[in-house]
């Protein structure tokens, strides 16, 4: 059975910081992209960063020079470092696991974490 979990949400002030996890279980972790999504309420879901198998990552311009995301294979995590954070990414974080592999995608969501920036 796969699992992602989220953990590291909270209340933050504009400005400070998260940093936020997410567990994998059930899967070959080190095979997949690992990606973090956010969706603010009447928003649609929207993504922030990613990391590929190989370590390489991408970020949504909302989010760059802002948030760091960085795996760990040896414990099956992802991260997302958030710094300066703003009213605006209050949201709801989601993690995601996605790998295609002759022909077949895989796709999994955490259960998400919430994320409230506010003074």
């Amino acid at each position: 059975q796969v699992q992602l979990v989220e953990s590291g949400g909270g209340l933050v002030q504009p400005g400070g910081s998260l940093r936020l996890s997410c567990a994998a279980s059930g899967i070959f972790f080190s095979d997949y992209t690992m990606g973090w999504f956010r969706q603010a309420p009447g928003k649609q879901r929207e993504l922030v960063a990613r990391i590929t198998s190989g370590g390489r990552t991408n970020y949504e311009n909302y989010v760059e020079g802002r948030f760091t995301t960085s795996r760990d294979n040896a414990k099956n995590t992802v991260y997302l470092q958030m710094n300066n954070l703003k009213p605006e990414d209050t949201a709801v974080y989601y993690c995601n696991a996605y790998r295609t592999i002759r022909g077949t995608e895989n796709n999994y969501w955490g259960q998400g974490t919430q994320v409230t920036v506010a003074s």
